[in-house]
C-alpha cells in the first residue's frame, strides 16, 4: 500500500504472493501515473526491506523522479503512518480469522478495505474527515460547517459547554518523525476540547 501522508489516503495498493522490488516498482509507477505525479514532486518513505531497496525499485524511483527516504535502521516505529494503517486493516471486523483461500479473495478484501478507508472512514488525525475528502481539499468546507454547527449549539445552550468547542481547524502540517517538543505543540494546537 502507498499512503499520502498529508491526506492519509491510500493512493496505491496491490496484493501479490511474494514481496519483491519488481512488484513494488510496478505499484509505485502505476500510482504515480494514476495521480499525475510530476518528477521530483514526491518523496517515498518506506522501511528498509529488500523490496524497497532493490535495484529494480530504486531504478523505477529514479526514472519517475521520486526521492527515496528510508526508516532509520532498527527503529521499529519510524513510520507511524503505515503502522497505524496496517493496525486499522488488521483489526477491521471483516478481517478474516484464517488465511484467504486464494489470491483473488485477498485482492477483493483489500479492494473493499481501501474503498472503506478512503471514502467512509473518518480519520481522527485529520479531524474526522475521510482521507478522500482531505485529498480532494473538501475538508476545509466540511470542517467549517462543523465549526459553525458547534458554535451555534454553544450559543443556544452555553451551560452545556464547560470550555471551548471542538477544534475543527483543518490539519495543515504533517511531520514524519516529529521531536517530542513538536508532538506536544501539535497536540496542544489540535487536540479537541471535551
Amino acid at each position: 500500500m502507498i499512503m499520502d501522508v498529508f491526506s492519509r489516503m491510500i493512493v496505491g495498493s496491490e496484493v501479490y504472493l511474494v514481496e519483491s522490488a519488481d512488484y513494488a516498482s510496478v505499484l509505485i509507477a502505476d500510482a504515480s501515473k494514476r495521480h499525475g505525479i510530476a518528477q521530483w514532486q514526491l518523496i517515498l518513505h518506506s522501511d528498509n526491506g529488500g523490496p524497497m531497496k532493490g535495484a529494480t525499485m530504486l531504478a523505477t524511483l529514479q526514472r519517475l523522479g521520486v526521492v527515496p527516504s528510508f526508516s532509520r535502521p532498527k527503529v521499529s516505529d519510524d513510520n507511524p503512518f503505515s503502522e497505524s494503517l496496517f493496525k486499522t486493516l488488521k483489526y477491521r471486523p471483516s478481517y478474516p480469522d484464517g488465511a484467504f483461500k486464494d489470491l483473488a479473495e485477498a485482492r477483493a478484501w483489500v479492494e473493499r478495505f481501501v474503498h472503506w478507508y478512503n471514502f467512509e472512514h473518518r480519520h481522527s488525525e485529520i479531524n474526522y474527515v475521510t482521507p478522500q475528502s482531505k485529498h480532494d481539499g473538501k475538508d476545509v468546507d466540511i470542517l467549517n460547517a462543523r465549526d459553525h454547527v458547534y458554535s451555534e449549539a454553544k450559543a443556544k445552550n452555553p451551560a452545556r459547554w464547560s470550555s471551548k468547542t471542538r477544534n475543527w481547524k483543518p490539519v495543515t502540517e504533517v511531520y514524519l518523525n516529529p521531536t517530542k517538543q513538536m508532538r506536544e505543540a501539535i497536540r496542544g494546537a489540535s487536540v479537541p476540547a471535551a
